[in-house]
């Protein structure tokens, strides 16, 4: 599906970074423009304009807007067309070309989501040996009868072998209960032997990022009246960049801030 005749679309000849863009906006979903000009390496502000804008002409993008006036932000998702072109579904929001939206929860925290993976996979790690090697999107539950549907994975590779954890963003909309709830799936995913047989890795922690102090602490506490294992805690701006690696993480219980990795040494 991407050989030689699919590369021209409607004048466009489709170039190998347009097809790592759509690869990238099959994991995101939904991108600003900062964002996809992280993830497929452009190197200005005008050639990702320029590009966006010839593959949302050629219909291989489709664009809408975040806001209103001068604050208003452009945001991209992949067409049915980009869909078929890299043989991926079509999961971008279903929300009409160019349609100006001023409030939505589910673009927010995909965003806030696609920031996290932008930075991990594309940004510098500050721990010796060791390094990104996967990212995965959900979409459905992981396991049948239970709710759950993580925001992401990530895994990575260093001396030991190789580190995993679901990524859940938290911006203030989901109760308390459901935290509860999300808790107890992970818990009966980690001790069924269910995650062992699906991702052959032995055992996972959960990244919980909570957009402040005061919701990272009342969501510690749901989660530690349930388990105080597998899950860390830290705010996004704690965790932003390089940080993600640093002394910023929690745990249930305790106050103490531990690094993303042991002595990697």
């Amino acid at each position: 599906m991407t050989g030689t005749k699919h590369k021209k679309q409607r004048g466009l000849i489709v170039q190998p970074r347009d097809l790592e863009l759509l690869r990238e906006l099959a994991v995101m979903r939904v991108a600003d423009r900062e964002q996809v000009k992280i993830a497929a390496g452009f190197g200005s502000i005008t050639r990702v304009n320029t590009r966006l804008l010839a593959l949302t002409r050629a219909e291989l993008l489709r664009r809408f807007f975040l806001g209103s006036g001068g604050g208003r932000k452009a945001l991209y998702a992949l067409s049915i067309k980009g869909a078929q072109m890299i043989q991926v579904p079509c999961r971008g929001p279903r929300r009409p070309q160019n349609e100006m939206l001023v409030a939505d929860y589910f673009i927010q925290h995909q965003l806030t989501i696609n920031a996290v993976y932008c930075g991990l996979k594309f940004g510098s790690i500050s721990v010796p040996r060791v390094r990104f090697i996967n990212w995965l999107a959900f979409h459905e539950p992981l396991v049948t009868g239970l709710s759950l549907i993580p925001d992401g994975y990530v895994e990575f590779a260093m001396p030991s072998g190789i580190d995993v954890s679901f990524v859940e963003v938290d911006l203030g909309h989901e109760g308390l209960a459901v935290w509860k709830e999300k808790t107890r799936h992970y818990l009966q995913l980690a001790l069924s032997g269910e995650y062992e047989r699906q991702f052959k890795q032995p055992r996972f922690r959960v990244l919980v990022l909570a957009n402040s102090e005061r919701r990272l602490h009342s969501i510690r506490a749901a989660v530690a009246g349930v388990t105080q294992k597998i899950f860390w805690f830290a705010t996004l701006d704690a965790a932003h960049g390089t940080k993600f690696f640093g002394p910023v993480w929690l745990r249930p219980i305790g106050e103490t801030k531990q690094t993303f990795f042991k002595e990697t040494q």
